[in-house]
């Protein structure tokens, strides 16, 4: 609040006063207030949607008709540690050529990503789902209004270093990586073996290293020789060419997809970053 307050030069019970005189005149609750802060209700989430349509709408007009300078784009997009979701993120920033914009890609954690789609931070969420945390996250989708779309189904991965031992074999075993680090993605507050981005999270490892960003990880694996476990698909571009995906010899399977709130309409540079997403996915 006292950041949107700032932006209209305004003070912030002005703006409040502003919100509750216009979920009275909607008759609807736009934000629940609590002790723990503000968040957007159905009602809210489907409002905003609306609003925001009209706000572009607006701008567009303006810029068609009195050559004004609309105001820049805005667009949100939270992930797991996907380097092909930086490559469509990149992609459609190169599609749009435009002078003056406000994006925001967060690769972060699982519990989060939900978050950030549920209350409008971020329009697409893009996270995996298998046999083991799917009934967890599916029962969230639900409580919180968000659909889930696939993007593709893949055989479960290890990401080594070309340098280790076991990058010469066409695949591996779970006993032949015991010796090796294992790395995985730290959760934070919310570390439940369901959030893990990595399946198989409740295995024991000898060596275990969790880590907050994937630079990290993917030096500690050509620096330790250490492993995760992933989906197989790497970008070169991104990573190098250090580092290899070679398939995990178990029957699991890994579904990538996105997330994206039921009660709003996305938006069309959330339209065009899902294409990008499935045109790096199919190239890759």
């Amino acid at each position: 609040m006292n950041t949107a307050a700032k932006k209209l030069f305004i003070t912030q019970p002005s703006l409040s006063n502003a919100i509750r005189e216009l979920e009275t005149e909607l008759n609807i609750t736009i934000f629940e207030r609590t002790n723990r802060g503000v968040s957007v209700t159905v009602d809210g989430a489907e409002f905003l949607g609306y609003a925001r349509q009209i706000v572009e709408q607006n701008e567009l007009l303006e810029k068609r008709y009195f050559n004004a300078k609309p105001s820049a784009l805005h667009f949100s997009v939270s992930t797991q540690h996907y380097a092909f979701a930086v490559n469509a993120f990149v992609d459609l920033i190169k599609e749009y050529g435009i002078d003056e914009y406000e994006f925001d890609l967060r690769e972060t954690r699982t519990y989060e990503i939900i978050d950030d789609v549920k209350n409008l931070r971020s329009e697409i969420g893009i996270l995996y789902i298998n046999e083991f945390n799917s009934k967890v996250l599916n029962k969230m989708f639900k409580e919180n209004s968000l659909n889930f779309t696939s993007l593709f189904v893949a055989k479960p991965h290890v990401f080594i270093s070309i340098k280790n031992p076991l990058a010469r074999q066409k695949s591996v075993r779970l006993e032949e990586l015991e010796d090796y680090p294992y790395l995985s993605f730290e959760q934070g507050e919310y570390n439940s073996f369901h959030f893990s981005e990595e399946i198989l999270s409740t295995l024991s490892h000898q060596k275990s290293i969790r880590v907050s960003d994937r630079a990290t990880l993917f030096n500690l694996l050509i620096g330790l020789n250490g492993f995760t476990i992933s989906t197989g698909i790497l970008s070169a571009d991104l990573n190098g060419n250090d580092i290899i995906a070679v398939p995990l010899d178990i029957d699991e399977e890994i579904t990538v997809g996105w997330i994206s709130h039921k009660n709003i309409k996305l938006s069309q540079l959330a339209t065009n970053y899902v294409n990008a997403l499935n045109r790096i996915v199919e190239k890759l």
